[in-house]
């Protein structure tokens, strides 16, 4: 792989970081500001729910200007979001300003969700292209983990630890900015523009021992300006059903309960018994083992492909959360409780949690992939709104941790439902062109 490949991937791959940072970070925060704003369990909810409804939007309207504008300039939007977005909530005198700027920084999530995954696989040659699109998940997950870290090292830092908990997102957030003057533009998206000669440039930088012209042409082949330029081609075929498909894949990557697991798993460890410094510390471990489960899904990715991935994280992921359901459900103590959520984090990492991104970077063809990219992670974060904001309410409606039980319970069916939608719908798409994998996906 060129340097240059290697180096415009991992600064892409930072707004997943941020992305990480921005959504767990929150976790250790949740019972300190909760007590600094006096919040009932309603409108703690809504605060920690917050950033998602920008994420929804963010996610939702990116589809527009990326094809407009590129994808790398509106990742240096999405990195001035993430800036204003730490500071302003870090200083926030009431929750009204507390979450306005957690829905800011919402919408960066949800644009980035979109951008980076899918500039990394317009810019990565098929042999790479699931490792090098992975680097999005993995640095999600190396974000979850250092906000995990850094809520742990902020715990005693007095009275105003939670602002400074998020404040710490503001240095990341300013080297992206900084790092994305460094990066070229995606070449498909330069095609599309029809400014051939920086495509080939950038095709040139980026590929080894490649036919430059054939790349170019078959970029132009697939491309449709008229498909391009409006939007109701989305509703007609054969695109309607990969864009169904897309809205699907988000939605059951939520309902495995990942959410509920990387936000509230403080929550569910205090309920378990254990106390918040435990609790953290216990989530701590929870981020270390996404991270490494990760690291192995990119030695994996390529060569087992997606669908084997989702195949069997959908089985893994659903004896876990059921043996979590009964866990809470029979009010059983122990590690136990930590020994499921560790196992279902483990297959949540090497399967829809690697392959998630890659795929919805992927499965769109050039027509209609910055919308159809768009519209799957819109899916991701609408039932990722859905699912934090009525978690604190059914929890406490009923006696006992039976609520936490019930809603495993719930994710566990749903998640062995997905196997067999998996198995149907998906098409294999490694080791091929974007340009060759859509002759698999339209017919």
């Amino acid at each position: 792989m060129r340097r240059k490949l290697i180096l415009y991937t991992v600064v892409s791959a930072l707004g997943g970081f941020l992305f990480g940072f921005d959504t767990a970070v929150i976790n250790g925060a949740i019972p300190f500001f909760t007590e600094f704003f006096d919040l009932t369990e309603t409108m703690k909810g809504w605060a920690v729910s917050s950033a998602i409804f920008g994420c929804v939007a963010g996610a939702l309207f990116i589809g527009v200007p990326g094809d407009k504008y590129g994808r790398r300039d509106m990742l240096r939007v999405m990195a001035v979001l993430f800036l204003v977005s730490a500071v302003g909530t870090g200083l926030s005198q009431d929750i009204f300003t507390f979450i306005a700027f957690r829905v800011i920084g919402g919408l960066a999530i949800g644009g980035a969700s979109v951008l980076s995954p899918m500039y990394i696989s317009e810019i990565s040659p098929p042999a790479y292209r699931g490792r090098l699109a992975l680097t999005f998940q993995l640095s999600i997950v190396v974000g979850i983990l250092i906000a995990f870290a850094s809520d742990l090292l902020l715990l005693d830092t007095g009275p105003g630890n939670w602002r400074w908990m998020f404040i710490a997102g503001a240095v990341p957030a300013l080297a992206f900015l900084m790092l994305l003057f460094f990066v070229g533009r995606s070449p498909r998206w330069l095609v599309k523009r029809g400014n051939l000669e920086e495509a080939r440039e950038v095709l040139e930088s980026l590929n080894s021992n490649a036919d430059i012209d054939l790349m170019i042409k078959e970029i132009q082949q697939s491309i449709n300006s008229e498909v391009v330029d409006h939007i109701k081609y989305l509703f007609r075929k054969p695109y309607l059903r990969l864009m169904l498909i897309g809205l699907a894949v988000g939605m059951f990557n939520q309902f495995t309960g990942i959410a509920i697991v990387m936000i509230y798993s403080s929550d569910i460890f205090r309920a378990a018994g254990f106390s918040t410094e435990s609790a953290i510390i216990q989530t701590v471990i929870v981020g270390l083992t996404n991270l490494v489960f990760t690291i192995a899904a990119m030695f994996f990715i390529d060569r087992i492909g997606r669908k084997n991935m989702l195949l069997f994280g959908s089985i893994g992921m659903g004896i876990f959360l059921a043996a979590f359901a009964c866990i809470f459900y029979f009010d059983i103590q122990g590690l136990m409780p930590l020994v499921f959520m560790l196992s279902f984090v483990a297959c949540f990492a090497f399967s829809q949690g690697a392959v998630i991104w890659v795929l919805l970077s992927e499965m769109f063809p050039n027509n209609i992939r910055s919308r159809g990219a768009s519209a799957g992670s819109f899916s991701h974060w609408v039932f990722y709104t859905l699912l934090l904001l009525v978690f604190p309410v059914i929890q406490t409606s009923f006696p006992d941790n039976r609520g936490i039980g019930f809603v495993f319970a719930f994710f566990a069916i749903v998640t062995f439902g997905s196997y067999f939608f998996f198995r149907k719908y998906i098409v294999e798409t490694r080791g091929k062109s974007l340009e060759a994998l859509e002759k698999d996906v339209i017919n």
